[in-house]
């Protein structure tokens, strides 16, 4: 996000003293389209901004095919399925052999089902740019949407059945292409390890698996949204295919920290509150899912039910020290508040 907001902020400048400027304008719209895909950002929040300077870009330059299929994209979330048609189909005439216009009218089909379009489009691109770690990324992904739908058929399992080696092919495309995205990119590709992780789940290679989270939780100075997405799917997996409750609920615990209100934010969320109310169920005397849950209200605002939480909690567990500095920093709170 960083490195945008500068770029942002340098085509902004640049466009005072030439403001019909076609390179700075789309420039700029690129800056913004990126900010806008970040959660957290004040972009994000206004996330049209880029599409009145593509369209601006469109009006000074009618073939400009790039800005076509990424005005497409924007207007494809916002429903406008017709117009985003029709400038994905008129980029792709006037430029049918450039890398980052196939690419963008690849995810375009992607998103609207059509994955044998997109994987066409994904792989002309790859033949001019083989070493492409997002087409590789992109193409992987295309043929896991085909993977998932495969697995539904439960024919998929009989080794019998010409599904079965459908399904083998696919988990080996989705491996060879989302290793080939984070092959030389492995601090900045994260996306594509945890997909590579997912596969391998899928597919019952859960000790390879663990290797990439294990080695994505080393990691230092990464984007903290990547880092969310990091713990969320480590402790996913802690949770669902090591068994561990507790590294689980501590790698939630950290997703929980970056708040930017995003889906891996919200997941972290639902798997804590989930995990902490079967614990519960079964043992309503069960101190670390009481501290969960104070925890929990404690986000919400609800300063007296997290309190009700931590206090019930740390009567159980007298030396914890995590639930006497929360509910010390709770109460202190609690009572400066009514204090006004």
């Amino acid at each position: 996000a960083p490195y945008y907001e500068e770029a942002k902020e340098c085509f902004e400048k640049a466009l005072e003293e030439d403001p019909n400027n076609t390179e700075w304008i789309m420039g700029y719209a690129t800056a913004l389209y990126r900010l806008e895909a970040i959660p957290g950002t004040p972009e994000k929040c206004k996330s049209n901004q880029s599409m009145n300077h593509l369209r601006r870009v469109l009006e000074l330059d009618p073939d400009e095919s790039l800005a076509m299929v990424m005005l497409a994209l924007k207007l494809q979330d916002n429903k406008q399925k017709k117009e985003a048609n029709e400038l994905v189909e008129r980029a792709l005439q006037k430029s049918p052999d450039i890398p980052k216009v196939l690419r963008n009218a690849a995810k375009f089909y992607r998103l609207e089902q059509s994955v044998e379009k997109a994987i066409e489009l994904l792989k002309k691109a790859l033949e001019r740019t083989p070493h492409n770690s997002v087409l590789h990324d992109q193409i992987g992904m295309c043929y896991r949407l085909q993977l998932l739908e495969l697995f539904k058929n439960p024919l998929s399992s009989d080794r019998q059945n010409p599904e079965f080696r459908q399904k083998m092919v696919l988990l080996d495309h989705c491996k060879h292409h989302f290793g080939k995205a984070f092959e030389h990119r492995p601090r900045t590709a994260i996306k594509s390890q945890l997909d590579y992780a997912d596969i391998c789940i899928k597919n019952g290679e859960n000790s390879k698996a663990g290797e990439v989270y294990s080695k994505l939780l080393e990691l230092e100075d990464i984007r903290p949204e990547n880092m969310q997405r990091i713990w969320l799917q480590a402790g996913l997996f802690q949770l669902y295919k090591r068994k561990s409750d507790s590294n689980a609920v501590k790698l939630f615990q950290k997703g929980l920290k970056i708040e930017n209100n995003s889906k891996a934010w919200k997941s972290c969320y639902e798997q804590l509150d989930k995990w902490a109310e079967r614990r519960l169920c079964r043992d309503p005397h069960d101190s670390k899912a009481l501290g969960v849950k104070g925890l929990l209200h404690q986000i919400d605002g609800d300063k007296s039910k997290a309190i009700e939480y931590f206090e019930e909690a740390l009567e159980l567990d007298p030396s914890n020290e995590e639930y006497l500095s929360a509910l010390c920093e709770l109460r202190l709170s609690f009572e400066e508040h009514h204090d006004l």
